[in-house]
């Protein structure tokens, strides 16, 4: 599953900095799947499908940081546990119970971001 920023945030951008698949954004913020991978250009990203790697994407929470689910690994491959949720002071960062994916998912998300 992918970690989930709670309206608990106090948007102090703690987490921001630890993840290294750069899937956490200041709210309002634009993103892309590009943004701190090597992706570029078209791609099949192994869970959504087809998408513009570099294609500007809508914010996801226009006041608070939030996660983009399709780039969050939950750390695994990286580190033992989520970097955001160890570094929040409010603990807000939880798991996101509507984006349920196995280890070996995680993994492939992994891989696929960073070559």
């Amino acid at each position: 599953m992918a970690i989930i920023i709670t309206d608990e945030c106090i948007n102090c951008g703690a987490c921001e900095p630890e993840c290294p698949n750069n899937a956490i954004y200041e709210g309002g913020a634009m993103w892309s799947f590009a943004d701190g991978t090597v992706l570029k250009g078209p791609i099949a990203h192994p869970i959504s499908g087809p998408v513009d790697a570099d294609k500007k994407q809508e914010p996801i929470s226009p006041d608070l940081y939030f996660i983009v689910p399709d780039k969050c690994t939950e750390c695994v491959g990286f580190h033992d546990e989520p970097q955001c949720a160890a570094v929040c002071p409010v603990d807000c960062c939880v798991d996101d119970e509507d984006h349920r994916e196995s280890q070996e998912q995680l993994l492939s998300k992994k891989s696929f971001m960073h070559l």
